[in-house]
């Protein structure tokens, strides 16, 4: 076992061999600009574009003319988001989202409301999942587009996206999800969940980083953007600049990847983090599963210890990769918008881990793990005076 072990994969995940052997041709061998229509180096880059733009959207249950090809989910968002906001500016002025949405949708939704654009914020349940009765009752006449998450980026919660396509279907509303923690680890179909506009990045799911793609409805009623970069009329005038070839490629066969071994990687990640999960609580006490377990991605855990920091518990732990299970807003270390919106004390919030699984960990690797954070949270508790008035005591060796 090779350390250090690396537990992150909300924050990115490494790229697959597979992934990488795909890509390497199109460095040097096939390095042809994707537009240049006179030559055969162009001709083979455009096709590898059209053949990754299948390959995604098979993934999504799409067609690939409703793939636009961006740097990654950030990008997607800001497109979709101020895209189809500004374009049907004339129908309405109301956006809706929930609290728990990642900075890249939030921050671009309260832009807006600089713009002339007003936004409502639903809450969520402490399980970390939105009820679909808050996101219908923000709804009023005025409002053009909702935008809830696939999964949380923190808590790894699932929300209910069928239910809310249904509802926004029936309102006649644009239903747009940030699906970048979720694309590639549970089935996706846009035309089962009603979706409009889907965004995600490559290096979620194996792929390359600065690339991702951005679903773009064109089936039944056909969604209409206005462009946020103008230039040389790529990914039909959405997305101008010359494509990264090498990047799409990437991110074509991540996707296949993903679609081919779903069934089995899924129920694999999920028996590593319930065995990881089950090895914390055997000997420990004073510790918190934060969201929903039911409705949850199968590689992720987002825990809470009483009597701890987690910035100090990071520090022991430094031959296993892990986050913050609530990241930090601000140099003030003060817990997430995420923590908050669940109502999770402040305390615990700061003593949070949030544990991602991935494609090349063992159960090797989640046992050190599990004998990791064991050892380092009864050190920290040990030393802690607080912990200790408080009258709860860790378990002790056996």
């Amino acid at each position: 076992m090779q350390r250090p072990i690396y537990m992150d994969c909300h924050a990115t995940t490494p790229v697959d061999p597979r992934v990488l052997d795909a890509m390497l041709p199109y460095f040097r061998t096939h390095f042809g600009n994707a537009a240049s229509r006179t030559h055969s180096f162009g001709w083979t880059a455009e096709a590898a574009v059209d053949g990754a733009r299948e390959q995604v959207a098979a993934l999504l249950g799409a067609e690939a003319r409703e793939i636009v090809f961006t740097s990654g989910a950030s990008e997607s968002n800001w497109l979709a988001l101020r895209g189809a906001a500004q374009a049907l500016r004339e129908r309405g002025d109301h956006l809706v989202t929930t609290a728990i949405e990642h900075k890249a949708v939030l921050e671009t939704c309260r832009r807006l409301t600089h713009e002339g654009f007003r936004l409502t914020v639903v809450p969520v349940r402490p399980d970390g999942i939105v009820d679909v009765q808050r996101i219908a009752a923000a709804i009023e006449p005025q409002t053009i587009l909702v935008s809830v998450m696939a999964a949380n980026n923190e808590l790894g919660t699932l929300q209910p996206l069928a239910e809310i396509g249904r509802l926004c279907r029936e309102r006649g509303l644009l239903f747009h999800t940030d699906a970048a923690q979720a694309v590639g680890k549970v089935p996706l179909d846009v035309e089962a969940l009603q979706l409009d506009l889907l965004s995600f990045s490559a290096h979620k799911l194996y792929g390359p980083k600065g690339i991702g793609a951005l679903y773009v409805r064109r089936r039944g009623r056909r969604v209409r953007l206005v462009p946020q970069n103008e230039g040389g009329g790529q990914e039909r005038g959405l997305r101008s600049g010359t494509v990264n070839v090498t990047g799409v490629v990437g991110l074509g066969m991540a996707c296949e990847l993903a679609a081919a071994g779903m069934d089995a990687e899924a129920p694999r990640l999920r028996a590593l983090r319930d065995r990881l999960l089950a090895g914390i609580l055997r000997q420990l006490n004073d510790v918190t599963v934060n969201g929903s377990m039911e409705q949850r991605l199968p590689h992720s855990l987002n825990l809470s210890f009483a009597g701890v920091q987690g910035e100090s518990l990071l520090m022991l732990m430094n031959d296993v990769a892990v986050s913050p299970g609530a990241a930090c807003d601000s140099a003030n270390s003060e817990p997430s918008h995420v923590a908050r919106a669940i109502g999770v004390p402040d305390d615990l919030a700061r003593s949070s881990l949030r544990f991602g699984l991935g494609r090349f960990n063992t159960e090797e690797e989640v046992d050190y793990a599990i004998d990791k954070v064991v050892q380092s949270v009864r050190r920290l508790r040990s030393e802690s005076p607080l912990y200790a008035a408080a009258g709860t005591k860790p378990l002790e060796d056996t």
